[in-house]
């Protein structure tokens, strides 16, 4: 398995956030978290990505390494494991392609820098319109556009996300989707996190279903979707 996360504990204060996870992920896949509002799963991207603390006796191993071992800065550079999280946290007071060019600061192949910037103007061309314009002064879902294009010209071995969909116009979405799919095709594996259980049902090989810290369920993607809890919780009956 290429990453695999044992007994994760986090806290907030006196507020038990996760009791205790465990999953896998294995290189090349794509792997869903679902679960309602609360449930902990913004929490678990950023405890891979080192963004915040975690319990004693939480275990997070990559490809072998200790991923505990590593600062948040160096996950990205010497990992390769790229995060879109919630809410976007982008550079505001820089351009669209300043944030981009920042996104790829840990790449060293040029040549590929800029076919992933032209991939993503060509997902995103309000992005090439925007260029030069300031990304606190973006619409919300222009905004959204470009922590999803950071994600994709970042050192990417592993991508998590963390509400791609979020204040995307239906169409737009299934672009964002489509382009994600064929980053993974290319070799990058994706962990998703998706308040559209749906759609990151369909988009996923594999889930698991988060409650109030624990994870309660697990399987194929297929299997989920016709789980009649899965169906009654997250898929409108």
């Amino acid at each position: 398995m290429l990453l695999t996360i044992e007994n994760l504990r986090v806290s907030y204060g006196n507020i038990k956030a996760l009791h205790g996870i465990s999953f896998q992920v294995d290189e090349g896949e794509i792997v869903c978290i679902i679960g309602a509002n609360g449930a902990g799963k913004s929490t678990t991207l950023r405890a891979i990505s080192r963004l915040i603390p975690v319990e004693p006796g939480s275990k997070i191993t990559f490809d072998g390494k200790n991923l505990l071992d590593y600062p948040a800065d160096k996950v990205v550079a010497e990992l390769g494991i790229s995060h879109v999280p919630e809410g976007r946290r982008l550079f505001e007071n820089l351009t669209v392609m300043e944030n981009l060019r920042l996104a790829a600061f840990a790449r060293k192949d040029t040549a590929g820098i800029a076919r992933d910037m032209e991939r993503v103007f060509s997902i995103f061309p309000r992005l090439k319109e925007r260029i030069n314009q300031k990304a606190g002064t973006l619409s919300g879902g222009e905004q959204q556009m470009l922590a999803v294009g950071r994600a994709l010209v970042s050192a990417r071995r592993v991508m998590l996300l963390d509400e791609p969909s979020m204040g995307l116009a239906p169409l737009l979405m299934m672009d964002v989707f489509k382009a994600l799919k064929d980053i993974n095709k290319e070799g990058t594996t994706i962990l998703l996190v998706e308040q559209n259980a749906r759609m990151a049902l369909q988009f996923a090989q594999r889930g698991y279903v988060l409650e109030t810290g624990n994870l309660v369920l697990e399987g194929k993607s297929e299997d989920l979707l016709n789980n009649p809890d899965v169906k009654k919780a997250y898929l409108g009956g």
